[in-house]
């Protein structure tokens, strides 16, 4: 049986400059965040001194709001709003950052591994087509757009789904600042519009899935990872064309990359490729943090 793999990506524009104690101090282009990270459980290597003196922004809890819910601390020099960027393939895109009150700032840096593999498949893919006819990719639970940029960017049809209406106005700012065509824009329940998708009998080259722990669609519809990813990815098996590529991120803690690829191989058994196992970074002082696991394969 094949062996996790763990993977890391190529940034110059993001570094993970030092973790522990439960946080992280992070670069994302000119600029230096601090913000909670549940599993950096080991001490800091840099002292209060450095982060306090290096962070540009700072993310403080709210009083009973858990690591999740805060307001940020920022220097005179540090803006709401600002862009970074990234190659995948040939081409480089541009990702608009912002301080949520979630400690999230648009973009999960680590996903870059992942753009780089839904790039190759759908330029693969692009490659035979004929008679302008591209790919369909469905990208769900879609977020700021990263993975619909790397897609679209490779020459894909795709279609980003998320339940929140903020979200896709953030990545359509991101499509646009990348020059990027070809994504159609979906405020809906994850979970509504792949059944929905199924019903209508529709078949897609490649699915991502990027499903959060706890969510909520746009009409109050609950999502609950342990009891609706099951449901979710049947409707994927049934979706996804043949030779058609899966990517699943898995974020919440204590679940593996093994429990991942249990789960998608009762629904497609024998796959032609698959990989699986965690993604993460190393900061200066050598410690790797993980950020989330991952599955991938072609059916």
């Amino acid at each position: 049986m094949k062996s996790p793999e763990l993977l890391t990506p190529v940034w110059e524009d993001y570094e993970l400059i030092d973790c522990g104690n439960f946080e992280k101090l992070e670069r994302f282009g000119r600029y230096i965040t601090r913000r909670p990270e549940p599993q950096a459980i080991w001490h800091r290597t840099l002292p209060e001194s450095e982060w306090a003196r290096m962070a540009t922004a700072s993310f403080v809890r709210e009083k009973g709001g858990g690591d999740e819910r805060g307001r940020w601390n920022l220097k005179p020099t540090q803006p709401d709003q600002w862009f970074i960027g990234h190659r995948v393939g040939g081409k480089r895109i541009r990702m608009r950052l912002g301080l949520t009150s979630f400690k999230h700032v648009g973009i999960f840096p680590e996903q870059a591994e992942n753009w780089n593999f839904i790039f190759e498949r759908v330029n693969a893919m692009a490659e035979k087509c004929r008679g302008g006819v591209r790919p369909k990719v469905l990208n769900m639970f879609a977020y700021t757009g990263g993975a619909s940029l790397a897609a679209a960017a490779a020459g894909g049809e795709v279609t980003h789904v998320d339940s929140v209406k903020q979200c896709i106005s953030w990545a359509r700012e991101n499509s646009e600042a990348s020059h990027i065509e070809g994504i159609r824009w979906v405020v809906e329940d994850a979970l509504k519009f792949a059944r929905r998708e199924v019903k209508r009998g529709h078949r897609y080259e490649g699915i991502i899935l990027d499903p959060p722990a706890y969510g909520r669609g746009p009409e109050g519809e609950k999502w609950v990872l342990e009891q609706n990813i099951s449901e979710m990815l049947s409707l994927c098996a049934e979706l996804l064309t043949e030779g058609g590529f899966l990517v699943l991120n898995l974020y919440s803690m204590g679940l593996s990359a093994m429990l991942a690829k249990s789960a998608v191989n009762q629904l497609l058994p024998n796959p032609s490729f698959e990989q699986f196992g965690e993604l993460y970074f190393t900061d200066q002082a050598g410690k790797s943090l993980p950020l989330g696991v991952y599955y991938r394969c072609i059916k």
